[in-house]
């Protein structure tokens, strides 16, 4: 007996969308770094990256890259962060890190990588990981917001919050003992109440980000982030707080030496990512993503 039953439409095969040889040319650095990330996630978590140059401040504008990065990531899945950032805006620094724990979730596993440098904001970032990994390169800074003003010829200025409200105080302390010093008098009027009030908001809107951050890692909050933002320890904007010391003061550091065959490949990473970029840009970057501003 004959089955005529009719069968059913064969699918055609998915068409192959192949790049040009001059496409793949142009945009053979960029599949150089994403065989590297696909390379080093072989036997580690999902790996994001965000490298800036050093006039690229975290800013709002980072969004957009920080959500694509976190496109293909599965809520509750491990990540790691590789993160280079100079520092910038304190709210932008809080809205990038809460996007990638609430990703990972509250229980999940969060590494920060850094390479290089990850200063201010970005050490405010840091402080949201699980585990900081970390090598002889490697510096986080204090936690020293950063905010920009114009001068008197409107260009802007970029001021450091701790150091104003430090020269404010020095300034104040100098008059009252001396009040009839007109130096003095002069010096202390030249600081504007409205900043003042303004980065003292700031300084304290900081604090209260980092001791949040630290206290859900169950670190000692207020004695991490009361040291990160002592001047006394820390005069320079710019100061270097190495693994050894950040590990001292309480931070979950991880130390990987530099001949750490892991620790060469990040490093391998970072060197083509910086390449990447401009001083005024920053890339975010993973298997899938590779975005530039």
């Amino acid at each position: 007996m004959t089955n005529n039953k009719p069968k059913p439409p064969v699918e055609p095969p998915p068409r192959i969308i192949e790049k040009t040889p001059m496409f793949t040319a142009m945009n053979a650095a960029r599949y150089q770094r994403q065989l590297l990330v696909r390379d080093i996630e072989q036997e580690n978590p999902t790996l994001l990256c965000y490298v800036a140059g050093l006039r690229a401040q975290v800013d709002r504008s980072d969004t957009l890259g920080f959500v694509d990065m976190l496109h293909n990531v599965a809520p509750g899945e491990p990540v790691d962060l590789l993160l280079h950032t100079p520092g910038g805006d304190v709210d932008a620094a809080e809205k990038l890190i809460s996007l990638v724990r609430n990703r990972v979730g509250e229980a999940g596993q969060l590494r920060v990588i850094v390479p290089d440098f990850a200063k201010s904001a970005g050490t405010l970032m840091a402080l949201g990981a699980n585990e900081i990994v970390m090598s002889d390169s490697s510096e986080l800074g204090p936690i020293d917001p950063q905010v920009v003003l114009k001068d008197g010829n409107g260009n802007d200025i970029v001021h450091s919050v701790l150091t104003y409200l430090e020269a404010h105080r020095e300034t104040q302390d100098a008059l009252r003992l001396k009040p009839d010093d007109i130096a003095n008098r002069i010096a202390f009027e030249k600081f504007d109440p409205t900043v003042v009030s303004k980065f003292g908001t700031v300084k304290a809107r900081a604090q209260k980000f980092a001791e949040g951050l630290l206290k859900r890692r169950g670190l000692n909050f207020t004695a991490i982030a009361s040291d990160l933002m002592d001047l006394t320890k820390y005069p320079s904007h710019g100061q270097m707080i190495g693994w050894e010391t950040a590990k001292s003061i309480g931070l979950p550091v991880k130390y990987m030496p530099p001949t750490d065959p892991l620790w060469r490949r990040y490093w391998a990473l970072y060197c083509h990512l910086r390449m990447a970029i401009e001083g005024d840009q920053r890339i975010y970057e993973s298997e899938y993503v590779s975005l530039t501003f």
